[in-house]
C-alpha cells in the first residue's frame, strides 16, 4: 500500500470513490468533465491544499482525502487543518486503511504546526462518525450549509 499525494490521472478514481460511496465504480466508467479538471488543478496548484490517495501499489486508488490549511485569528493565530472528503473504496473498509490515511493527514497538520484538525460528516454517515471517534475526534459543533 502507498500513501501519496493524487496526480491528475486518478482523477477518475477519486471521482469514483466521491460519488459512488457504498458500491465499487469502475473508474473508466467515470467522465473527467471540464468542471472537474478545472476543480484539480486548482486545488493542486494551491499550496495550502493536498490531496492524498491511498494506492494499492500498481496505481490503482481506494482512498482519498483532500487535506486544506486555513490560516486564522481564532485560537491564537494559529492555523488549522481541515480534512475533507474522506473515503476508501467500500470493498476495502475494514481492513484499517482509512486509519492509515486519517493518521497520516493528522500527522502532516501536526508537523506543519497545525493546532486544531476539523471535519465535517454527513449525519447519515453514523459509521464514519464511529469511525472518526475511534481516532479521538469529538463532536463539538453543530454544522451548517447553504446551497448556492
Amino acid at each position: 500500500m502507498i500513501l501519496r499525494t493524487a496526480t491528475r490521472q486518478d482523477l477518475p478514481a477519486v471521482i469514483a470513490l466521491l460519488v459512488d460511496e457504498e458500491g465499487v465504480t469502475d473508474p473508466a466508467e467515470v467522465r473527467v468533465d471540464e468542471a472537474y479538471a478545472r476543480a484539480f488543478a486548482e486545488v493542486d496548484a494551491d499550496a495550502r491544499n493536498e490531496m492524498l490517495v491511498l494506492d494499492e501499489g500498481d496505481g490503482t486508488v481506494i482512498g482519498y482525502l483532500q487535506l486544506t490549511y486555513i490560516p486564522g485569528l481564532g485560537r491564537g493565530g494559529a492555523e488549522r487543518a481541515l480534512i475533507e472528503g474522506v473515503r476508501v473504496r467500500a470493498d476495502r473498509r475494514g481492513a484499517g486503511l482509512g486509519h492509515e490515511l486519517l493518521t497520516e493527514a493528522v500527522a502532516r497538520a501536526r508537523s506543519r504546526g497545525c493546532t486544531l484538525v476539523q471535519l465535517t460528516s454527513d449525519k447519515r454517515r453514523t459509521g464514519a462518525h464511529r469511525f472518526y471517534a475511534s481516532l479521538g475526534f469529538e463532536r463539538s459543533h453543530d454544522g451548517f450549509k447553504l446551497a448556492l
